[in-house]
C-alpha cells in the first residue's frame, strides 16, 4: 500500500495547467488529504492564481493544503552545495567572472529536478499523502521527465571511468590541469544524487504512485501538441491517465460565438475521437482567470464534482516486457507515432528508440543481453520489439566460441 501519490499536470503553455492543478490540490485539501502543490515552472504563477504568497519555503495555504515555488538558487545552496561549488570553480578557473559563473552553474531544467527530490524526502518521511506538481510547458516538462532514465544511464557507463580518471590524475597532472578536479566530498554528492535519482525515477513510472495528466483546450494547436506529448511520455514510460480539457465554451450561454461553437463540435468529437479510453474532466470558459480560493473552488467543483481528484484511474504501465517459450517481447505503448517518426537502434545490453525529436535509450535485462532482435513494428500505438529465441542465440554465440577457439589454434 503506497501512501503517497504525485499527479503531474503538464501541457501547453497557456491551456490553464496552474489553475486545474490548484483546483485539484484545493479539493483534495477539503477531502482530508495531506496535500502540497509545487511550482516547477521557473515562472511561476501559483501565488497569483490563490492569492496567497507562496515562496521558495513550504507555505501553508490553508488546512491540509501546502504550497512551494522551486527557487533553484537556494536549491542548489542547500542540497547541492559540493556540486554546485565545483561547477563554479570550473567556470571560473576559465576566466569567467563570478556571476557569470554562477549563472552558468544553474542548468535549464533544474526545477523539476530539484522538486524529484522533494518527492523523495516526502515519501520517506510520510510528510503527505499527496503532491500536484504544476509544470512548465510541455517541451521543457518532456525533456525534464526523461531526465531520470536519461541521468542513470550515463551514470552507470561513464561515472566509473570519470571516478578512475580523477584518481590518476590526482597523482600525476593534477597540478597541471587549467581545471580543478572535484573533490571527493563532490565526487560524494554525485553518487548520492545517482542514488536519488533512481529513487524517484521507480516512484515515476509506478502508476501506484503516479499519473500524469494532459491538460488541453478545444484548439486545433493545442491538441497536436497535446497528442504529442501523450507519445513522448509513454515512450519514458510514464502512465497518461487522464485529460482535462479546459475552457470549453458553454452550448447554453447566451453569449456563445455560434462560429466558435461550431469549431469546438468538432473540436470536442476528434478530442473524444483520439484520446479515447483516458478519462477525461471538463472545465467551461467562464472566465480566462481563474484567481482566488472562491474561483479555484468553482473550477474545481465544475472538474471533479463529488469524486475524489487522486483516484488512480489507470494502472496501465506503457512498457511490458512478454516472454513465451523462450521468446522475448518488449511492447511500448507510442500512441500517435507512425513508422516514418520511429527509429531503433540496438546495443548490446541496451535498444535506443526514437519518437520525432525525442529518444529513450532501455536497458535490457541480463537474459536479453546480445539477443538479436528478430522484428519489430508498431501497430495502434504500440511499438513491439521481439527478440530471437534464446536457443538461437545460444547456438550463435557457440559457432562464434568455436571461430574464435579456431583461429587461436591456427
Amino acid at each position: 500500500m503506497y501512501h503517497l501519490r504525485i499527479l503531474i499536470y503538464t501541457g501547453k503553455g497557456g491551456v490553464g495547467k496552474t489553475s486545474v492543478s490548484v483546483a485539484t490540490a484545493m479539493k483534495c485539501a477539503e477531502l482530508g488529504k495531506r496535500t502540497i502543490i509545487m511550482s516547477t515552472d521557473s515562472a511561476h504563477s501559483l501565488s497569483d492564481s490563490i492569492e496567497v504568497p507562496i515562496g521558495n519555503t513550504i507555505t501553508k495555504i490553508a488546512k491540509n493544503l501546502d504550497g512551494l515555488e522551486i527557487d533553484i538558487l537556494k536549491e542548489l545552496e542547500d542540497n547541492w552545495n559540493e556540486i554546485r561549488t565545483y561547477v563554479f570553480s570550473v567556470f571560473a578557473s576559465q576566466g569567467m567572472d563570478e556571476i557569470s559563473a554562477k549563472e552558468m552553474a544553474i542548468f535549464p531544467g533544474m526545477e523539476f529536478i530539484a522538486a524529484l527530490f522533494y518527492l523523495d524526502r516526502f515519501s520517506k518521511n510520510n510528510e503527505y499523502d499527496l503532491v500536484v506538481i504544476d509544470t512548465a510547458p510541455t517541451a521543457d516538462t518532456l525533456r525534464l521527465l526523461s531526465f531520470p532514465d536519461v541521468a542513470d544511464w550515463y551514470f552507470q557507463r561513464f561515472y566509473g571511468v570519470l571516478k578512475s580518471f580523477v584518481k590518476v590524475a590526482r597523482a600525476t597532472v593534477g597540478h597541471v590541469l587549467s581545471f580543478p578536479l572535484p573533490t571527493n566530498e563532490a565526487m560524494q554528492e554525485f553518487e548520492r544524487f545517482n542514488l536519488r535519482i533512481k529513487e524517484v525515477r521507480e516512484m515515476l513510472i509506478n502508476p501506484e504512485i503516479t499519473s500524469v495528466r494532459l491538460v488541453t483546450n478545444p484548439e486545433k494547436m493545442v491538441i497536436n501538441e497535446t497528442m504529442r506529448a501523450y507519445t513522448y511520455l509513454s515512450l519514458y514510460n510514464l502512465t497518461v491517465e487522464a485529460l482535462v480539457i479546459n475552457r470549453v465554451y458553454d452550448i447554453n450561454s447566451k453569449n456563445a460565438d455560434p462560429k466558435k461553437l461550431r469549431e469546438q463540435e468538432q473540436y470536442m468529437g476528434l478530442i473524444d475521437e483520439i484520446f479515447q479510453p483516458l478519462k477525461t474532466f471538463y472545465a467551461h470558459q467562464y472566465t480566462l482567470e481563474v484567481v482566488g480560493s472562491e474561483a479555484v473552488k468553482r473550477l474545481a467543483s465544475e472538474l471533479f464534482g463529488d469524486t475524489d481528484p487522486s483516484t488512480v484511474y489507470s494502472r496501465e504501465n506503457p512498457m511490458k516486457i512478454i516472454s513465451r517459450s523462450g521468446s522475448t517481447t518488449i511492447r511500448l505503448k507510442v500512441p500517435f507515432a507512425t513508422t516514418d517518426q520511429l527509429e531503433l537502434y540496438t546495443k548490446r545490453d541496451a535498444i535506443i528508440v526514437d519518437v520525432g525529436q525525442y529518444r529513450r535509450t532501455i536497458a535490457l535485462p541480463l537474459g536479453l543481453y546480445g539477443r538479436e532482435i528478430s522484428s519489430a513494428e508498431i501497430s495502434d500505438g504500440v511499438l513491439s520489439v521481439r527478440f530471437r529465441e534464446e536457443m538461437y542465440a545460444a547456438k550463435k554465440r557457440k559457432r562464434s566460441e568455436q571461430r574464435g577457439n579456431d583461429k587461436g589454434n591456427s
